[in-house]
């Protein structure tokens, strides 16, 4: 896995080459761990992850840590298959998984 991280202000893009499953989650969560606090909106580009499993939406549904700043998630390049994986995880739980909140195309789900 390949990580090419971008900042700009109070935003940080995250350029992912490779699969997101419980092996590679702590790769990732070190690196938002270790970005500055300023930043606060991470965009997630997924142009070149081909699969994603549940560590996937741990990943993007939880973005910030205990310890870190609150961050607000983007994602943009989604593939077949996390598309897939998304749109299933919002499907069984809207509330929890409200994509709204990660693909701004995406109108909010009625509560």
């Amino acid at each position: 896995m390949n990580i090419a991280t971008t900042i700009d202000g109070t935003s940080a893009r995250l350029s992912i080459c490779g699969e997101i499953d419980f092996d590679t989650l702590p790769s990732l969560r070190a690196v938002v761990d270790t970005l500055p606090p300023q930043v606060t909106d991470l965009y997630w580009d997924l142009t070149r992850t081909p699969f994603m499993d549940v560590a996937g939406l741990h990943l993007l549904f939880t973005p910030t840590t205990s310890s870190g700043p609150e961050r607000r998630a983007t994602v943009t390049g989604l593939g077949k298959q996390p598309l897939s994986l998304l749109l299933m995880a919002a499907d069984v739980n809207p509330t929890l998984f409200d994509l709204s909140r990660l693909l701004p195309d995406v109108p909010p789900t009625a509560r």
